[in-house]
């Protein structure tokens, strides 16, 4: 009798995280990307021999041993931009991604930042436009709460509630989930796993890394060629295995 051989996870995989894709001349937590500097990015990804996917594209594929030449591309909070400054150049590049979105938020701003810009959200018919493109919708809670902070009604609204939402708007429910602020705490990892969700997105969640808190790398304006190699190196370096991953 064969006796089944347990596989170490492999690397840890490259989410980059982006938000908003348009003018970034007042842009105080740098948050936004030029369409110009996305060009060259998915550029730079193209001569090392990577595409960026969505993240349950990179996933699955790392979970059949495979996709080491994918990288994940997740774009926070559903920005309205995303349609116009995002979409056309992921298409020229052969890239999918993951959009984040509130679906307490339709069609609003970003009110939780109090230093603006105010910068319009996605309204429905536009998540729904970015669905049908074949780009992967996540919930990012219902109204952008940190989550660590959230008493159990709130809790479970951003989570259960905002996954419910998005499945009534788009017909499937999605499989990710995104903490706001990138913050969380073992009941928040708890409550997001236990509203269904198949991974989530953190940003560096130290000993919480896993499936349902992700690392993820930030990258803005200012990241030329040479600083996507020393976040692409370094992010192997410092975040930990992803259990579950091969």
């Amino acid at each position: 009798m064969s006796v089944p051989v347990e596989t170490a996870p492999g690397p840890v995989p490259w989410v980059a995280m982006y938000h908003s894709v348009g003018d970034h001349t007042d842009d105080p937590y740098r948050i936004t990307v030029t369409p110009e500097r996305l060009e060259r990015q998915l550029a730079w990804l193209a001569r090392r021999g990577l595409r960026g996917v969505s993240v349950a594209e990179l996933l699955a594929a790392r979970a059949r041993g495979e996709g080491r030449d994918l990288v994940g591309l997740t774009f926070d909070d559903g920005y309205a931009d995303f349609l116009t400054g995002a979409l056309p150049v992921l298409r020229r590049h052969g890239c999918t991604a993951t959009l984040f979105v509130l679906p307490g938020r339709l069609g609003g701003d970003n009110a939780w930042d109090p230093l603006g810009p105010r910068k319009p959200l996605l309204t429905a018919d536009g998540i729904r436009r970015a669905a049908a493109e074949g780009v992967e919708v996540g919930s990012h809670g219902m109204t952008h709460v940190d989550l660590t902070e959230a008493d159990d009604l709130t809790l479970k609204t951003e989570t259960v509630d905002s996954r419910a939402a998005l499945a009534e708007l788009l017909g499937t429910e999605p499989a990710g989930f995104c903490y706001p602020y990138g913050t969380l705490d073992r009941r928040a990892v708890n409550a997001v796993r236990d509203a269904g969700y198949t991974y989530a997105c953190a940003i560096d969640p130290g000993p919480l890394n896993g499936l349902h808190a992700l690392p993820r790398v930030h990258v803005g304006q200012n990241d030329t060629s040479v600083r996507l190699l020393l976040k692409y190196r370094l992010h192997r370096l410092r975040r930990r295995p992803v259990e579950g991953l091969r």
